[in-house]
């Protein structure tokens, strides 16, 4: 019983979070993303849509060779290159513009300090910094992504 009990814990800590996508947009109003950068709300939402399904716990490997050269964290999917130090990418970019936080900081269901490293992000490439965001969102039409939400 003692082991059920366990193992249902760790279940439990170790689940995603999935965001609604009206819920993140409210979320992302709120921390101020509409119109940053000169970014709408819309670009933010499909951004998050096609990084993460906006699944909190997501870690995108990015492999060559058959190794994993650096990894992708959280909802916005940081990266381990430039953004965030999770100790095993070997050729990290040390540059002053770092969040400055471990990549376990990304994969949790509190996305303040996401949010704050996207806003970094974005800063020296625009939304270009996401390949998903360039394949999927830069020449989409974006009202689909908050046509259902009170935003």
């Amino acid at each position: 019983m003692k082991t059920f009990i366990l193992l249902s814990a760790l279940l439990f800590v170790a689940s995603p979070y999935i965001f609604e996508k009206c819920e993140l947009a409210q979320l992302l109003l709120r921390h101020g993303l509409d119109g940053y950068r000169g970014y709408s709300l819309a670009n933010w939402v499909c951004l998050v849509e096609h990084e993460s399904g906006y699944n909190t716990r997501v870690v995108g490997r990015n492999r060559r060779g058959g190794k994993t050269v650096s990894s992708d964290y959280g909802i916005f999917q940081i990266s381990s290159t430039r953004w965030c130090r999770d100790g095993q990418t070997t050729r990290r970019r040390n540059t002053d513009d770092s969040c400055g936080r471990s990549c376990q900081d990304f994969i949790n269901e509190n996305i303040t300090d996401d949010i704050e490293c996207a806003k970094k992000v974005v800063l020296p490439q625009g939304m270009n910094a996401w390949y998903s965001w360039k394949k999927k969102c830069k020449q989409s039409t974006l009202t689909k992504f908050l046509k259902e939400c009170d935003v």
